[in-house]
């Protein structure tokens, strides 16, 4: 950022990336999802979508496939979405927009984690990395929880982004299936919440 140029003497340089990381994922409270907000008729931001998978982490885990560490699935939600300060939120119904995806967000990644000193940008890295593979018990369960709380949305704003972007029931449940994977005991009541909302 340029005005390090002007405020960063005399900052040790690990400190000042690290601050200068700090600042720079603050953008993520401007990326806005398709979600809108349950009491409030606006969209979810990122950050605040971020920080919902974090505490739902905590609350859910005893739910999970298989023993999980809970604060490993925390960091993992956290650090998964700051690629869209780039790269931007992709609707996952929107085939087109996620034929790229892969590309946009490991570019953005390499760009934002690498403002990190390097121990750190290989930490995140490797959090952002492990959730987009979806092979250890943690991923799978992050993984689930980030197409858990947009049904919620969308089944408490009475179908909110689904009807206004013509979302159907098939899709809804091709869409978000994996959840299964990390979450089976879940997954029959999503089944059951999206085929009564988009039904109606």
């Amino acid at each position: 950022m340029d005005r390090w140029k002007e405020l960063g003497e005399g900052i040790p340089e690990r400190l000042r990336r690290q601050l200068e990381f700090i600042l720079e994922i603050d953008r993520l409270k401007s990326v806005l999802r398709r979600s809108y907000l349950i009491e409030i008729d606006r969209h979810e931001n990122s950050a605040e979508h971020s920080w919902h998978l974090a505490v739902a982490a905590m609350v859910l885990a005893e739910h999970a496939k298989e023993r999980i560490d809970v604060s490993k699935v925390i960091r993992l939600v956290l650090v998964h979405d700051l690629v869209e300060i780039d790269a931007g939120d992709t609707f996952i119904y929107d085939d087109a927009a996620n034929l790229g995806k892969a590309a946009r967000e490991q570019e953005a990644a390499n760009r934002l984690f690498g403002v990190l000193p390097e121990d750190q940008a290989q930490t995140f890295m490797a959090l952002w990395r492990e959730f987009e593979d979806r092979q250890t018990p943690e991923a799978k369960f992050a993984f689930a929880l980030d197409r858990l709380l947009p049904i919620l949305h969308n089944v408490f704003t009475q179908g909110g982004s689904w009807k206004e972007h013509g979302i159907r029931q098939e899709q809804a449940l091709t869409k978000n299936r994996p959840i299964e994977d990390g979450f089976p005991v879940l997954w029959q009541a999503v089944e059951s919440l999206i085929t009564q909302t988009l039904a109606k």
